[in-house]
């Protein structure tokens, strides 16, 4: 079997939109793809369904260790292997490919075995660092350079194999894998001459949701990580343009809020956006029930077509989206029956919102209704305008959402048929997380609100708490978080 070409991919550190555009496109055509652990797991999401993913740290390469190069020659060889299966092979690294990430090694793997690469630049834990701290690692005022030094080095190059004493006059000193060891290095730059009160800057998680800092000066920076809790992996930046931290850091003055909700993050707002969804959107195991219900849409409008009389009824008047997932499975069941927008003809179809509306647009469906207030409560002020009485719904819904709306429409003389159209399940892998780090906290769902409870508690009084659309406010009402 001929092999196939491998990707060496730089993912860019913690968040899942920080890779290229260019990785994406790549990593969405893997049949494999080998990932450090450190990557984010929603990166991971976008593989294309039937994907192998793969751990590093099944190989044993999750921290740095004496056993760290027998876990490396273990991913060498499952690349080689798996391209030898002429499968397409991504090996996603954290950061940028080719700083820090044993690479050569991994390319002096292909190259021996003959299987063609490519190597896809990333962004570097260093320029994630300095970006979301505001810290410029150049300056003209005060460093025209910089050195990218690692905290950890092999035992077999010894203790010297790092040239301190060139380091030390560089302008700005970027220190990799050195929490450790950040009191023996700030030691040695003080004893060769750099002055004790040189800013420094320590960012844990850099880009993250929980992106920590520490600000000091050198000969305190080892006190001040400890105090400030700073964790691998961590970024050290040493040097006057450090000391800009205080005026220029963004991320410190912004107001910022978290945003629990699953649409995308918002940009071009006052405030910086955190985006992290605590619910996940999944297909039913079963769709039996559901698939009957679009048959019979569809059987009903077949049967007034071939008819010359006006005696044949609509199985529903209105197919009425509550939500944007509840338009997407819809669509796909229909789509797997072998039918398509032409079985929806003489339905009419309402949309609880703009983004409902806009995925009916991806499936050439324009929604008849769709309220100004988008909540249930909009959605049923807007139904009141019409004569609905004895009139057949069909309501797509989530397996856990509530009958609330139902229970309007029947008050108004609809007859409702519901139905479960996908499941909502709590997210996994929620981070951990100081939710007292942020200055408001946005939910769009009551599963949304309950899930946070479980997963984070309340956060103090002073955060404030905002919800979109009635049920979701009094979901956060009854479990504590208003009021």
């Amino acid at each position: 079997m001929k092999n196939c070409k491998v990707y060496l991919i730089g993912a860019g550190p913690c968040g899942a939109d920080l890779i290229t555009v260019r990785g994406l496109k790549i990593l969405r055509q893997a049949d494999v793809i080998i990932h450090d652990y450190l990557v984010d797991k929603a990166l991971l999401e976008e593989a294309k369904p039937g994907s192998e993913l793969i751990s590093c740290e099944g190989s044993g390469k999750k921290s740095y260790s004496g056993k760290s190069g027998q876990a490396q020659k273990k991913i060498n060889d499952l690349i080689v292997k798996k391209a030898n299966q002429g499968k397409r092979v991504v090996r996603l690294k954290n950061g940028d490919p080719c700083i820090f990430s044993r690479i050569s090694e991994e390319i002096s793997s292909l190259v021996k075995n003959k299987i063609e690469y490519e190597i896809v630049p990333g962004v570097t834990a260093a320029d994630t660092a300095a970006s979301f701290t505001g810290v410029p690692l150049t300056d003209r005022r005060f460093s025209s350079s910089v050195v990218f030094v690692t905290g950890h080095e092999e035992a077999n190059k010894g203790a010297d194999s790092i040239n301190w004493k060139h380091i030390v006059n560089i302008g700005t000193i970027v220190l990799y894998m050195s929490v450790r060891r950040i009191a023996d290095i700030a030691g040695k730059l003080m004893a060769l001459g750099k002055s004790w009160d040189t800013p420094v800057i320590a960012i844990s998680k850099a880009g993250s949701i929980d992106q920590k800092i520490s600000s000091s000066r050198l000969k305190d920076i080892s006190l001040a990580v400890k105090k400030d809790g700073i964790v691998s992996p961590a970024i050290f930046i040493i040097g006057a343009t450090a000391g800009l931290e205080k005026q220029f850091n963004w991320f410190r003055k912004n107001k910022r809020i978290l945003f629990t909700g699953l649409s995308g993050e918002r940009f071009f707002i006052k405030g910086t956006y955190s985006h992290l969804s605590l619910i996940k959107i999944e297909p039913l195991e079963d769709y039996n029930e559901f698939d009957n219900y679009i048959r019979t849409i569809s059987d009903s409008v077949s049967r007034r077509a071939g008819t010359a009389t006006h005696g044949v009824g609509k199985a529903f008047d209105w197919i009425v989206f509550s939500s944007r997932f509840g338009v997407e499975y819809f669509f796909k069941r229909l789509k797997g029956l072998g039918l398509d927008a032409r079985a929806l003809v003489g339905v009419k179809i309402a949309a609880i919102g703009n983004c409902t509306k806009e995925r009916l647009m991806d499936f050439t469906i324009s929604a008849d209704l769709v309220p100004e207030e988008e909540s249930s409560k909009g959605l049923i002020d807007e139904f009141r305008k019409l004569d609905i009485k004895g009139r057949k719904i069909f309501l797509p819904r989530s397996d856990i959402s509530d009958k609330g709306l139902e229970r309007e429409f029947e008050k108004l003389g609809a007859k409702v048929t519901s139905s479960f159209a996908y499941r909502n399940v709590m997210a996994k892998g929620l981070p951990d997380l100081d939710i007292n780090l942020f200055d408001e906290i946005m939910f769009t769902s009551p599963s949304g609100v309950r899930n946070f409870i479980k997963r984070y508690g309340k956060p103090l009084k002073r955060v404030r708490i905002t919800c979109i659309g009635d049920v979701t406010k009094k979901e956060a009402e009854r479990c504590g978080l208003l009021g």
